[in-house]
């Protein structure tokens, strides 16, 4: 599965040889209309430009997950999920990392994990970018 990493500014960041979501892609119209949503609420409430990729990594997982931030501005969260290889990162930068504790980022990614575990990938994203705005809290 191709990557693709997706921002709340709307602004798309493609992982892959595709360089674009297909239509086959692993979500439906529904969900990813979720997803936006939760990306674009998110953002809205702290500031912070939240983002989702949603791929495999490239080994070392944590490597590629940090060099997919670096696409990102200093106030970012992303939030990147391989289902596949059952790995979860959550990469802020400087200034949000201020907002965002590692505490806070690991409590987010527990009730992620819990609603992966569940089969509910979208719904753990979506609880996941929740968590964190509510730790972020308001600008």
């Amino acid at each position: 599965m191709s990557g693709e990493l997706v921002s709340a500014n709307k602004q798309e960041l493609q992982e892959g040889p595709q360089g674009h979501a297909s239509e086959g892609g692993p979500f439906t119209a529904l969900q990813l209309s979720r997803l936006d949503e939760a990306l674009t609420l998110s953002s809205r409430e702290t500031g912070l430009t939240f983002s989702v990729y949603v791929g495999d990594f490239k080994p070392p997982a944590r490597a590629h997950a940090e060099a997919l931030f670096e696409r990102l501005d200093d106030g970012s969260v992303l939030v990147a999920v391989s289902p596949g290889q059952r790995l979860l990162h959550i990469v802020t930068g400087p200034d949000s990392a201020k907002r965002l504790p590692n505490r806070a980022c690991a409590l987010a990614a527990l009730a992620m994990r819990a609603s992966f575990a569940n089969g509910d990938l979208v719904g753990g994203i979506v609880t996941g970018l929740r968590m964190l705005a509510d730790a972020a809290g308001s600008h």
